[in-house]
């Protein structure tokens, strides 16, 4: 891998226009408008939250700062794309378009944010096309009035957009490589900082430093957490100063190209010892479930595996006193592993179309574990993340302890490695016909 994005680009804006021609035909529609969105502002305030395009409009062009643009797609045409560039002095406009992005497109630059209503107008009647024939894909107001009400965001061909966008194209695997290895190269660096002493904050602006990207920028907000804040699954905090004695840290944090994300998590232990033990255990869990990964297998048959590989973590080291297949059995695995073993990633870290079949119906969770968030059996081109999670979390080990088999756990190991918080270890990979593409650990190799 490592190969140039742009590459890829051509092929990519030719399969997606393929899929999407497709799409239209089954669901009765002759065209389809996309809008990228519009900024929002906080109440009676002129602040303008962070903007993140519509990610369909993402899945053909990598505009990720660009509100109030439309493309079009007419069967048999190239796309068409209505290019908001305002004529401002208060805000720095978008920049001409490139070529390497633009030469697959007819473009058309509109300064005003809703300009592109009598450009799509124009172009429909010169085809003389019913608008009631026009899909409209989006969710900004700006949107009201434009189409009829059953041609916005139509359910049909929404679900058949988002199963095509689970089988990633080389360009998009690309994308997310290179978002791999600039994740990696910021995670090198907050875990220097995490043996330096440094606070959350400090640590979290280490990373950014490392990967030239702000917080609005990221894929999502970094899980930066020294020891018991380990323990709260999607930490959303900072502390400005570090704990007085440090013992751990897991970092959540990924990174961003073309739109297209990295999600990577990895822990740490200060020192040798018991918690650093569980981390290289946890760690050979996460590889060995990496290695059944591969095009047929059942992502929810290889959850199962994991629950039954982290209660052998936890028989070994003594946490808790039954065998493995009792812990899964009578739940109490979850108690330490509470969430699902990972989830499909793209253009959204939580990419779509992971609990529904190609035919669009639902494909339901294992029964007792409804924070699973992929059902599907694997296709080569799904790009995925692996997460297996062991955590010492005090509500979920204090309602056990009141409710069910308070011997089935070892209390005093509990209270030991309480101070730790707990462990995930996360990669991104690609699915293939005859195994995965771990894009994560080749990027840390490749440092």
């Amino acid at each position: 891998m490592g190969a140039n994005h742009r590459e890829f680009y051509a092929r990519h804006v030719a399969e997606m226009q393929r899929r999407w021609e497709a799409s239209l035909e089954a669901e009765g529609f002759s065209a389809v408008a996309v809008h990228s969105g519009s900024p929002m502002y906080a109440f009676q305030d002129d602040y303008e939250y962070a903007f993140r395009p519509n990610p369909h409009f993402l899945a053909w062009l990598p505009l990720t700062h660009h509100a109030d643009s439309l493309l079009l797609l007419l069967p048999g045409e190239r796309p068409r794309l209505f290019y908001f560039q305002p004529d401002d002095y208060w805000y720095l406009p978008p920049s001409d378009p490139e070529s390497w992005w633009a030469d697959h497109f007819d473009i058309e630059i509109v300064r005003d944010a809703t300009a592109w209503r009598a450009r799509l107008e124009a172009v429909l009647k010169s085809r003389d096309l019913s608008p009631a024939g026009i899909a409209m894909i989006g969710d900004s107001p700006a949107l009201e009035g434009s189409v009829r009400e059953e041609c916005l965001n139509p359910a049909g061909l929404v679900t058949r957009l988002q199963l095509w966008r689970t089988r990633k194209t080389p360009y998009e695997v690309a994308c997310m490589d290179a978002a791999a290895r600039l994740a990696a190269r910021a995670h090198v660096e907050a875990e220097k900082a995490f043996r330096e002493g440094a606070s959350e904050l400090d640590i979290h602006l280490r990373y950014m430093a490392a990967c030239r990207q702000i917080d609005t920028e990221l894929p999502y907000n970094n899980i930066v957490a020294l020891n018991t804040h380990g323990a709260v699954l999607h930490y959303q905090a900072r502390d400005l100063e570090p704990p007085e004695t440090i013992r751990s840290f897991l970092i959540d944090a990924g990174c961003v190209v073309n739109a297209y994300a990295s999600d990577i998590t990895r822990t740490y232990a200060r020192e040798p010892g018991e918690f650093a033990d569980l981390v290289a255990a946890m760690d050979a869990v996460e590889l060995e479930l990496v290695a059944r990964v591969r095009a047929g297998v059942d992502y929810r048959e290889l959850f199962l595996e994991s629950h039954l590989e982290i209660a052998k973590v936890l028989a070994d080291a003594g946490v808790i006193r039954v065998g493995a297949y009792e812990a899964v059995e009578c739940g109490l695995s979850s108690v330490f592993y509470p969430h699902g073993l990972g989830h499909f990633l793209g253009l959204q870290v939580h990419d779509v179309a992971g609990l529904i079949g190609n035919d669009g119906q639902p494909i339901p969770r294992p029964e007792g574990h409804p924070a699973l968030r992929l059902t599907r059996v694997l296709e080569e081109g799904n790009v995925l993340t692996v997460e297996p999670g062991l955590y010492f979390i005090d509500t979920l080990l204090d309602k056990w302890r009141a409710n069910e088999d308070a011997s089935m756990v070892n209390w005093d190991r509990v209270e030991a490695l309480k101070p730790y918080g707990g462990i995930r270890i996360e990669d991104n990979v690609v699915v293939r016909a005859d195994g995965c593409d771990n894009l994560t650990r080749r990027a840390f190799e490749e440092l």
